[in-house]
């Protein structure tokens, strides 16, 4: 089933990429496992997938102990400042950074392993209340504070857009992410270049792709639906 899904997956991103006259190479797939069993990661990876994204510490741990290790593990979740210290050597890229706080707590543990983190500010673009995020409106001054922080580096933004039946509505949600990119990048601030978008879902990933995504994070699309009982 799981490489049934992924071919469909990349059929839908490659039309995608045509709509747009983008390349194909310039958009990255991320495969979101939450909740799934490291037998399903395996169809995954053994279809080609070697980037996976998880929601929780402790599940995105125990997978990394049981997996290959050329996999790139994405944080994707809401970040405790407490759990940070336990991926802080195993994420190669943390999406959900969305306060000076957390920003604060990453560059304690990145300093402390000697490494520099990767990471993307999290813009509740849709300014949905039961989403975490920086505001658009707060979003310049968030990555201007921490484009201060030597172990850290910003890489770009992401957004979890509405959960919406028609993909068309979260079209201009997912150009204000892109308008704001441009305008961080027009303001030459030191160690920051917004080269992500992190945005689109399994049901809003080519909408998301049409209008600048660089990362679109598809779980259902893949794996099925999520149990979250287990």
């Amino acid at each position: 089933m799981v490489r049934e899904n992924l071919e469909t997956v990349e059929a839908n991103i490659r039309k995608a990429c045509a709509n747009a006259g983008r390349s194909r190479d310039e958009v990255t797939l991320i495969a979101v496992s939450k909740t799934k069993p490291v037998s399903m990661l395996m169809e995954a990876y053994d279809s080609g997938i070697r980037i996976f994204g998880e929601n929780k510490v402790q599940e995105m741990c125990d997978k990394y102990e049981q997996m290959p290790k050329d996999i790139q593990w994405h944080m994707i979740g809401h970040l405790q400042r407490n759990k940070v210290k336990y991926i802080i050597d195993k994420a190669a890229l943390i999406h959900s950074v969305d306060s000076l706080r957390l920003a604060e707590t990453i560059q304690e543990e990145a300093a402390k392993h000697q490494v520099v983190m990767p990471i993307l500010v999290e813009v509740n673009v849709a300014m949905e209340e039961t989403k975490f995020g920086t505001s658009l409106a707060e979003a310049m001054e968030l990555v201007e504070q921490i484009s201060h922080f030597p172990n850290i580096r910003i890489e770009g933004l992401m957004t979890i857009a509405p959960f919406v039946e028609d993909p068309e509505e979260n079209r201009k949600y997912f150009r204000a992410l892109k308008k704001l990119a441009v305008d961080i990048n027009n303001k030459n601030i030191d160690n920051v270049h917004v080269r992500i978008l992190s945005m689109g879902m399994t049901n809003d990933y080519m909408v998301a792709i049409e209008e600048g995504a660089t990362m679109v994070r598809v779980g259902t699309g893949i794996f099925g639906e999520r149990n979250y009982n287990i």
